[in-house]
């Protein structure tokens, strides 16, 4: 028998569809809350606590998405998923009756920290769903569609708080992870899915050496991914407005929905991490170019963005490889926590950079600079990845 690899075909498998349609609709606020507790802050509060709310929400993900799969792993998945799903929902609709800073900062963190873990969850299903060499497929069209969720997620707020005001944004993400969550949890193959039983141990995941050093290269690519924006912002007010940066940050989810598409083809496995990291690390060297004119800066975002479904893909193959048994939950949420921990220090150390510099070049150094470092923190993985 021939297992057929393609997107379509792994798309008409038995409840793929479904599972993946209602984890990117369940995930849609990872692109929606920044934008909607921006522009609510903004409108109730202050930029201050416009910035303070982003940050607090972001830690409450980066802690709660790795405790909730932990528990999922041993347990289900539904009802450590609906159990978010309803404190997260909770933190929203307090944060939007007009709290004082002090309860909004705890409402946003609630937020955060009750958001199920739609990517863990939906990545240790796979495995029972399709044939295994259509696995890696799975993974790389997954992190295509993710890239959907960043270029919808502030258009859907944005639209939300044009129509309604702050509060109706911060309500409208609210509604879209519940019905995510209502809707995946659903499914038979979530109902059905149980963590593999296994010796439990109090490092969970992070007992495995090969994946803190995974784990350890992640944190770097997430700091030059996520310094990005800050670059991209200082870049477009110099050279005209500082909208413009929303869209070159779409040419490079662009970018990385044309890489995805592409790796589905290509299926690079876990052994090409150092070479997949270095691609991805050169993409961004053209940015240093910074050309006066956006319209010439537009192809170069998009070229910085087609490596990083490829080295995600490959990443994913090999945590489903060296993780220790009945924690593959817990260690998928421990990459999404890597990868936003070092966004969000690739963003700080970035601002830090542009204010102590007078170019705006200097922006675009720190992200080909860290993804580079993190090949030799790939290297003994990839000797051991499938």
């Amino acid at each position: 028998m021939i297992t057929r690899m393609s997107v379509s075909a792994v798309l008409r498998a038995a409840q793929v569809a479904r599972v993946l349609a209602a984890s990117t609709l369940g995930r849609l606020p990872l692109g929606a809350a920044p934008v909607a507790l921006l522009l609510y802050a903004r409108e109730s509060l202050s930029i201050a606590a416009a910035g303070l709310l982003v940050g607090v929400y972001t830690a409450g993900l980066a802690v709660g998405g790795p405790v909730l799969a932990r528990i999922a792993d041993r347990l289900r998945q539904p009802p450590v998923m609906l159990a978010g799903a309803a404190v997260s929902t909770a933190g929203f609709v307090v944060l939007a009756q007009g709290v004082p800073l002090w309860a909004a900062l705890l409402s946003a963190l609630l937020a955060g920290l009750g958001a199920p873990p739609f990517e863990a969850g939906l990545r240790v299903l796979w495995r029972d769903l399709l044939d295994e060499a259509q696995v890696p497929t799975a993974y790389t069209l997954d992190i295509a569609v993710q890239e959907l969720i960043f270029i919808l997620g502030p258009l859907v707020a944005g639209g939300a708080v044009a129509l309604g005001g702050g509060t109706t944004g911060v309500y409208t993400t609210a509604a879209l992870q519940l019905a995510g969550t209502l809707w995946f949890v659903s499914t038979p193959a979530v109902r059905a899915w149980r963590g593999e039983r296994a010796e439990r141990h109090w490092a969970g995941a992070l007992r495995s050496g090969p994946l803190r050093l995974l784990l350890t290269a992640v944190v770097l690519v997430g700091a030059g991914v996520g310094s990005l924006p800050v670059a991209l912002l200082d870049y477009a007010e110099s050279v005209g407005h500082r909208s413009w940066s929303s869209g070159l940050l779409a040419a490079q989810a662009v970018g990385a929905l044309a890489g995805g598409l592409v790796n589905t083809r290509l299926r690079v496995g876990g052994r090409r991490l150092p070479l997949l990291a270095a691609l991805l690390g050169l993409g961004y060297i053209p940015l240093l170019l910074t050309p006066s004119a956006v319209a010439a800066m537009l192809p170069l975002t998009v070229l910085c963005g087609l490596g990083l479904p490829p080295l995600l893909a490959a990443t994913f193959l090999t945590v489903d490889r060296i993780t220790p048994p009945g924690t593959a939950a817990e260690a998928f949420a421990w990459v999404a926590t890597a990868f936003s921990v070092g966004a969000a220090a690739g963003a700080a150390i970035d601002g830090v950079i542009l204010d102590a510099a007078s170019s705006v070049t200097a922006g675009f150094i720190l992200p080909p600079v860290v993804i580079l470092l993190a090949i030799p923190w790939l290297r003994p993985v990839a000797k051991i990845a499938p």
